[in-house]
């Protein structure tokens, strides 16, 4: 048994990919072959062991990551089972930030599709190092070719093969092991436990010795001592193949991409070969960045034992143990029991217990090093993206960056008791989650709780009402619209009144403008002199702030708006702070009313599949629902419609597109940005 301790034989590595392309099936079977499961987990019965959550079982689908440990020929194994579906893809964003490779799944009769290119762009931002496996090859209409053709059109991706399938009788059987010149057949009766690797059939013999040949050139481009080898014509061993591929995928040079068929149980051991030969150690990777807190000097990390202690909180779930925090380590060592400091906040905190983890299942231990993945219990102002450490030695790691939400909903307890079980359960919710808001509309008392969807808010409500037995009222999901500006605008205020007996002056002169391509609110000082003392400045941004929250229109939220004080007056005995934050608040408002404002909505990127004879009525349709057409294709004898469309118009969308096609088109869409409304449009919204 090896001691975990050894970092080079560990990999931290996450499964991702498009709404049902299978992840879960191919983690379940991971599980199984490992022999950390007895028996495997389906999705469509609600027995896997990754789905754990009521939810999940009953829809089918991936909501939240669950990690889990397994070990494979010598290697600890640490693998998150990340969602496909877009309204979840916060839970994807943060596991990529801390895991060091991942194993794409793609449907090998879809290709790349819309959620699985989301995923693969955001493992480019973290830079994370990556393998494809070409799932559901037994289905039919399945393209192994077509596939990667459509990773390196779709992601830009440099695709590489390293199997390819053997069919018989249009059915998908077995596959050819490239490097090791070997056709892989799978035991049904076993479930494919075992399997035997046998001489290549005569007929596919001829197309694996080219696809080899691909396969070498291709490392020739990426690995200089490999072109060597390779250009003075020199004997290439199996192990230099994989040892320039190992090189090669940690460069992010190539993709090596497999195939297979999880429910199938064809190909699963074969992938656990090439995460354990071509995905990162912790140590392959470069050291951790931060850093010094409150200073813009960096400072680094190393993933080892003995250097200070560094880790990453990167998601919180709260479940009936209290709250669990799962934390990436990145050096260093952690013990039970230690006091160590929250960097980001500047906090103490204390580690009551560690916990490995499987699914929702825990297992105690006393300590965790460099390059682990575990839960922690007992902190207490610890949030997502928060920077532990060591108090002596303190770093901050970049905190992570998550989407703005689309969609809100009002729920209204139905009594008193009810009213603070609801504050609490919100802000337990709103730990756990970094893409769920909760807000009060000034206007009607009611509480708004905000997500990425329907979908997000249909989970979070079920959560409430019935994992955490909150009485109440929940309202229909409506769009998130905001407000900006479209032109520049200038305005003044006096305020001049007494107050207490006492007199209160300031004049305050603002400028605002739209900030292209801004989703916040700025705020800049521009005055020419200094007719208003500086202690009065954060008074007047206060009082600005606080005016242009909420736009003019229907008070929906403001955004892309900078603010310039530009000038004013200040009395030398009788100008206060209240006063400024008065003179200011008037003036910003009256600009932000002078400057043309307009309504924003969501606007979704859109990708429909849709059988040929349903096209005519599917974009129709979407005509309909002022749905912009940008690109039509074919893919796996499909059509497939590219576009944007507002989000208003796509409540409901599901039952609508199963109707005109009879169920057999689908779609998915994303966030894509925030447009001004059309003005007959806006007019029944601000009405």
């Amino acid at each position: 048994m090896m001691s975990p301790a050894d970092i080079k034989f560990k990999r931290n590595i996450g499964i991702a990919a498009h709404i049902d392309a299978g992840k879960t099936t191919v983690t379940e079977r991971i599980l199984f072959y490992t022999g950390k499961e007895h028996r495997m987990g389906e999705v469509h019965d609600g027995t896997a062991v990754m789905d754990w959550m009521e939810e999940e079982r009953k829809r089918g689908i991936t909501i939240t990551a669950a990690a889990s440990s397994v070990q494979w020929r010598g290697y600890i194994i640490n693998i998150v089972d990340t969602p496909g579906h877009v309204d979840f893809t916060a839970e994807v964003e943060r596991s990529l930030r801390v895991l060091d490779g991942m194993s794409a799944v793609f449907d090998a009769v879809s290709g790349v599709e819309a959620q699985s290119e989301t995923v693969w762009r955001q493992a480019d931002r973290y830079d994370v190092p990556r393998i494809a496996f070409l799932n559901k090859m037994d289905r039919p209409g399945a393209n192994f070719d077509d596939s990667v053709e459509s990773m390196r059109e779709r992601l830009g991706a440099n695709p590489v093969p390293i199997q390819i399938p053997i069919c018989e009788d249009n059915r998908f059987i077995a596959h050819v092991d490239l490097v090791r010149r070997k056709a892989i057949y799978y035991d049904e009766a076993s479930q494919g436990e075992k399997f035997e690797r046998r001489e290549i059939p005569e007929e596919y013999r001829d197309d694996a010795e080219l696809h080899r040949e691909v396969l070498i050139e291709k490392l020739a481009d990426a690995v200089d001592w490999f072109a060597d080898k390779y250009l003075h014509d020199e004997p290439i061993t199996e192990d230099e193949i994989i040892r320039a591929m190992r090189e090669a995928t940690l460069a992010n040079r190539i993709t090596a991409v497999l195939c297979g068929s999880a429910l199938k149980n064809i190909g699963i051991q074969p992938l656990l070969d090439a995460v354990c030969d071509l995905l990162p150690a912790p140590n392959d990777l470069p050291p951790a960045q931060g850093l010094l807190p409150d200073s813009d000097e960096k400072a680094e990390r190393r993933t080892t034992p003995n250097q200070p202690l560094s880790a990453l909180a990167f998601k919180i779930a709260s479940d009936g143990y209290g709250d669990l925090t799962f934390l990436r380590i990145y050096s260093g060592t952690l013990k039970s029991g230690t006091r160590i400091q929250n960097a980001t906040r500047d906090r103490k905190e204390r580690i009551s217990a560690i916990w490995r983890l499987h699914a929702d299942e825990r297992q105690q231990a006393t300590e965790a090093v460099a390059g682990d993945i575990v839960g922690v219990s007992g902190l207490k102002f610890t949030v997502t993206g928060d920077t532990l450490c060591d108090p002596k030695k303190p770093i901050v790691f970049e905190q992570m960056k998550f989407p703005r939400t689309v969609v809100s909903m009002a729920i209204e307890p139905r009594s008193t008791a009810d009213r603070d079980k609801l504050a609490d359960v919100l802000k337990r919710l709103a730990k756990e989650d970094p893409t769920f808001e909760q807000k009060i509309d000034d206007e009607t008392g009611q509480t708004i709780i905000c997500g990425m969807g329907e979908l997000h808010l249909e989970v979070l409500k079920h959560r409430m009402l019935t994992d955490f037995g909150v009485d109440a009222n929940v309202g229909r999901p409506r769009v998130s619209y905001k407000e900006t500006i479209t032109i520049g605008s200038t305005a003044a205020a006096e305020y001049d009144q007494v107050t207490g007996g006492k007199n209160q002056f300031a004049v305050v002169q603002l400028r605002v403008e739209p900030l292209e391509g801004g989703s916040e609110i700025i705020f800049k000082n521009e005055q020419t002199g200094d007719e208003i003392p500086k202690e009065f400045l954060p008074a007047i941004e206060d009082g600005a702030r606080s005016a242009v929250a909420s736009g003019p229109l229907a008070s929906y939220e403001m955004v892309g708006v900078k603010i310039a004080l530009i000038g004013g007056r200040a009395h030398e005995t009788d100008s206060t702070e209240v006063a400024f934050v008065a003179a200011a608040s008037w003036a910003a408002s009256e600009a932000v009313e002078c400057a043309q404002p307009v309504l924003l909505e969501p606007i979704m990127s859109l990708e429909v599949m849709v059988p040929e004879q349903n096209l005519g009525d599917i974009v129709n349709d979407l005509h309909g629902r002022r749905a912009q057409i940008d690109e039509m294709s074919i893919r796996s004898g499909v059509r497939v419609v590219h576009g944007t469309v507002p989000l208003s118009e796509m409540f409901g969308y599901a039952t609508v597109i199963r109707s005109l096609s009879q169920g057999r088109a689908t779609y998915s869409m994303e966030p894509c940005t925030y447009a001004p409304v059309p003005e007959r449009v806006s007019k029944m919204i601000v009405a």
